[in-house]
């Protein structure tokens, strides 16, 4: 039978609010509740100040929900914004002494001052089993060609020899279902863990495997957060060489989210040659650099055209901006991809151009910015195991 929301509220109510003052629906924590193929998805407003003590509460709202027959699984996330599904009762506040902020661990400063290798952006992030390497490809704006970029990517990786997975990091607007041609609803290992679907030799995960096209996406911070959570780590991924995410467009939440607490091998900016794009580009770029997360290069997407009729080449959005960019910062560029007809004609039908046309010299240009990609990731390894000190007993 399909899971109904009358059905999720009543097993919420046996859930005890913030210091055993009622249940969380009784005292209007719980948000609108969204279910799409018997996944439960929803939030629990609580006092920002005691968001990390309440993690107790959001784990027993999640584990009684998924004791629901038919529940599939589900995403629950904390909040501290006040819009729920009409229920708006506030937190009963607690005593202030309560709320003073943790105290640092006693070994804290002696781990600090330890040296320190300067590519070691992975240490306190966990990773995710199965996966060597995790590399971002982000915008700083939208409308660049991100996502054809990342799919182009992952298949020039894959045709070098490499095994590949994708995540689809977009949540609001997924795009890999259609790129990779990809149709249907993941199954599950054991009721909890997703495996990922499957196409041209990749591994994928992506909202839209588990909403409808059409379904748009209203959910705030927080939902966006654990979705990405749960689609990076309680995903079969089985053993990969590299997972390449696409990032949503822009810095916000997801971003940083992802480059602070997953250990990405580095990340990829694309960008289009003119100044404005350039400018949203180099705001990527600071906020990967700012969180220590290793610049792989730049890609300068729609660098040129090449008219079909009479092979002149037309410069529309001017041409080298990206190169200049990554020379003036010190970062590798990584090529120029043009802009060709056969590669949105063969995006929009699902059959990226790598596939499609391997033999073409757009094809070409995708598997050489793979192999430059993955060789960046090999120096940035290489560096940080140098970097490493070696303590020896005498």
């Amino acid at each position: 039978m399909p899971v109904s929301k009358e059905t999720v509220i009543e097993r919420l109510k046996t859930v005890n609010g913030p210091d055993f003052t009622g249940n969380i629906v009784d005292l209007g924590l719980v948000s609108e509740i969204f279910i799409a193929d018997s996944k439960v998805f929803f939030s629990i407003t609580v006092p920002a100040a005691r968001a990390q003590e309440m993690e107790p509460l959001r784990a027993a709202a999640e584990r009684v929900v998924k004791e629901i027959p038919g529940v599939v699984n589900a995403i629950v996330a904390l909040t501290a914004e006040k819009k729920g599904g009409g229920m708006e009762a506030p937190v009963r506040p607690r005593p202030a002494p309560q709320a003073a902020p943790p105290r640092p661990a006693p070994q804290a400063a002696p781990q600090r001052a330890a040296p320190q290798a300067p590519a070691s952006h992975s240490h306190g992030k966990r990773g995710v089993p199965g996966i060597d390497a995790i590399i971002a490809v982000a915008s700083g704006k939208g409308g660049v060609g991100k996502s054809t970029t990342a799919v182009n990517l992952a298949l020039g990786l894959a045709a070098n020899g490499l095994n590949v997975g994708v995540l689809d990091a977009d949540i609001y607007g997924p795009s890999m279902p259609r790129l990779l041609n990809i149709h249907g609803r993941p199954q599950t290992v054991d009721g909890k863990v997703l495996k990922p679907m499957q196409n041209y030799g990749l591994k994928v995960m992506s909202m839209g495997f588990l909403v409808d096209e059409e379904t748009p996406m209203i959910w705030r911070g927080p939902m966006v957060m654990s979705a990405l959570t749960q689609m990076l780590r309680e995903v079969e991924w089985g053993p990969l060489d590299v997972l390449v995410v696409d990032m949503p467009p822009g810095t916000g939440d997801a971003q940083l989210t992802m480059a602070q607490q997953v250990p990405l091998a580095g990340a990829v900016i694309v960008s289009t040659p003119q100044d404005l794009a350039l400018i949203d580009a180099r705001k990527g770029l600071n906020m990967f650099k700012k969180v220590d997360v290793p610049l792989l290069g730049i890609v300068e997407n729609m660098s040129y055209f090449l008219a079909p009729d009479t092979g002149k080449r037309y410069d529309i959005f001017g041409h080298g901006g990206a190169r200049r960019e990554a020379e003036r910062l010190g970062v590798t560029f990584l090529g120029e991809v043009p802009l060709e007809m056969g590669i949105r004609e063969s995006s929009d039908a699902g059959a990226p151009v790598v596939v499609a046309k391997p033999d073409s010299a757009e094809a070409k240009i995708y598997r050489d910015i793979a192999s430059k990609v993955w060789d960046r990731v090999n120096e940035e390894r290489g560096a940080a195991e140098a970097a490493v000190p070696s303590i020896v007993f005498e």
